[in-house]
């Protein structure tokens, strides 16, 4: 999967420091925006997609969850080399080089997933909380003040810190998976018989893909690297740190189709499963109404926290950006109040919708399927900004490129088609 620039290449673009093996203090340093925004990938609406998916279909989406880890490295690392080698975020990059127009478009894009996707971490923030009998507006504002708490006080530093440890919360799902004791005769058997002709299945790999590609990460990973100020020399490192989180993302969304598959699917159980709480019901019998439902809660809840952080400062980066306003986390509050704003009011916002409309079930998946039709527009920018803004050697370009354009065409439109198959 790699695309490495030739040797003089790297010598004319690469401090010769650069070039040693790096200590352990300067991996620390760098690792942090991949993992972070992987770990956000795997959110409130990731774990319903993937649940319905295991108990609708059992295991036969499982391989389309771990096919995509390619597809995603190589979309997301794109970020990391326009955020190291230009310095700029997204957002400001496509005005630069498109014009205001463009960039707006493409904030509006990311306006509608960031909506979607904070309405799903929020009602899921809520349904934890209503399971162990805490009030709906408690549970709604605790979680806000938090998320207002760790921005607000902290530096772009402190945020990444805090954002891993809340999002390692999601390895709980590993255990549930564990706890599901699936059935590997089943899971091969399932992987070599997909229904593509029937059209419900065709909606669950819509919102698989998805669920998988969020317009929201392209902008935060590439925003977070500008603002953490990684150097060239930080390259190998930060690819390093995306290629590890695309891996594990895609395989936490598959333990939670296991556990989904093995606890429900064998059942067949056709019932809704349109959110967490729902969710956890149903698989309380195999897990346990004690330890189990509290681990499976804990990787919720992590899930949703994180992707709450990283979309809502993705929102916030990407129209400072186009606005041409101060957006970084190194500014105090008073010095860049547009930025700040901007992600209290996505919180704020989302956490008072959620607590005023109760029903907001049918947003779950259908954010996830509405990720499918702005995924052409999200990679149409990656590419051609990473063909022109990007210093000659490190342009994508031969195998790597034609492999890049060929996976991300046929993904949109089997995507597209499954999107497409559910309208009346």
């Amino acid at each position: 999967m790699s695309d490495e620039p030739s040797q003089a290449a790297s010598a004319r673009l690469l401090p010769s420091s650069g070039l040693a093996a790096p200590s352990w203090h300067k991996i620390a340093w760098v690792i942090g925006p991949g993992i972070v925004v992987m770990l956000a990938d795997t959110d409130a609406g990731n774990v319903v997609t993937a649940a319905q998916a295991g108990a609708r279909w059992r295991y036969r989406l499982l391989p389309l969850v771990l096919a995509l880890i390619p597809m995603l490295y190589m979309l997301q690392e794109l970020t990391v080399r326009l955020g190291i080698f230009t310095g700029r975020g997204h957002g400001e990059l496509i005005r630069e080089r498109f014009g205001r127009g463009w960039a707006w478009l493409s904030v509006t894009g990311l306006a509608i997933a960031t909506i979607g996707s904070l309405v799903t971490e929020f009602s899921a923030v809520a349904g934890i909380g209503e399971l162990y009998g805490q009030s709906r507006g408690l549970t709604l504002a605790a979680a806000a003040a938090v998320l207002l708490a760790v921005v607000i006080t902290g530096s772009y530093r402190r945020v990444e810190r805090i954002a891993i440890v809340i999002g390692l919360f999601e390895c709980a799902f590993f255990a549930v998976a564990w706890i599901a004791r699936p059935n590997p005769q089943t899971l091969v058997g399932d992987a070599i018989r997909l229904p593509f002709g029937n059209p419900d299945f065709l909606y669950l790999v819509a919102a698989v893909i998805g669920a998988t590609f969020n317009p929201w990460m392209v902008f935060y990973q590439q925003s977070a690297i500008a603002d953490k100020r990684l150097r060239p020399q930080d390259y190998k490192v930060a690819r390093w740190d995306t290629a590890a989180g695309a891996v594990l993302t895609q395989l936490l969304t598959g333990a939670v189709l296991v556990a989904a598959a093995a606890s429900l699917g064998a059942a067949d159980v056709q019932a809704s499963l349109g959110s967490v709480g729902e969710i956890s019901k149903a698989l309380s019998p195999v897990l346990g109404e004690g330890a189990g439902q509290l681990v499976f809660s804990m990787g919720v809840l992590g899930a949703a926290m994180v992707a709450a952080i990283v979309s809502s400062l993705a929102l916030a980066w990407g129209a400072g950006e186009v606005a041409g306003y101060r957006r970084s986390l190194e500014y105090r509050p008073l010095d860049a109040g547009w930025f700040y704003g901007a992600y209290a009011a996505c919180v704020i916002g989302a956490a008072a919708l959620v607590f005023s409309v109760r029903d907001l079930i049918w947003l779950n998946i259908g954010a996830q399927v509405l990720n499918v039709f702005l995924l052409p527009l999200v990679i149409g920018f990656l590419v051609v900004l990473a063909m022109n803004a990007l210093p000659e050697p490190l342009r994508p370009r031969g195998w790597y490129l034609s492999g890049l354009i060929a996976i991300s065409a046929a993904v949109s439109v089997l995507g597209l088609v499954g999107g497409i198959s559910a309208l009346p």
